[in-house]
């Protein structure tokens, strides 16, 4: 076929050049090419492909996104396989706001349970809080775990830290 061509023969023949680059290939592939069908070799397919390259461009595109968010939520600790902590009653955060925490306040905690002698499934019952979020407290993360002002309130009760900012 003649180069840039876009009729002619449809099969990729022996002998054929190239309608990108012009070079000679036994195995020429039919591309889309700026909106027109033209017999290329495998270099110019991989490269020039429109059809090709949107289809796995946005494939490689929506995987890199649904990756990243399944790595943030495992990350944050808010992924854990179990749905029912959505479903279950709990806090109502619109009435019982997190308040500003001092900095270093997941350090605060685990350091004053420690000293009180207290294992945290032990401290979460006697809070009756829940274990998870009291973990989620000490890891720094009571934000993205939803922890209620309450148990932050009742930790610094039963702990005699400060927590919250003043």
């Amino acid at each position: 076929m003649a180069k840039y061509s876009t009729g002619g023969s449809s099969g990729s023949g022996g002998g054929d050049s190239c309608e990108l680059c012009g070079t000679s290939s036994e195995s020429l592939t039919e591309a889309n090419v700026a909106g027109a069908q033209l017999q290329v070799c495998s270099d110019c397919a991989s490269s020039h492909n429109d059809n090709q390259q949107t289809k796995s461009d946005g494939d490689e595109e929506r995987d890199r996104k649904r990756k990243a968010a399944q790595n943030a939520a495992k990350a944050s600790g808010v992924y854990d396989g179990d749905s029912r902590h959505w479903e279950e009653e709990g806090t109502n955060y619109d009435d019982d706001p997190l308040p500003y925490l001092v900095s270093n306040y997941g350090d605060v905690v685990e350091q004053a349970r420690q000293d009180e002698g207290l294992q945290r499934d032990e401290l979460a019952e006697e809070l009756d809080a829940a274990e998870n979020d009291l973990l989620a407290v000490e890891q720094g993360r009571a934000n993205q775990a939803n922890v209620g002002g309450t148990l932050i309130e009742a930790l610094e009760d039963r702990l005699d830290v400060q927590l919250a900012e003043e």
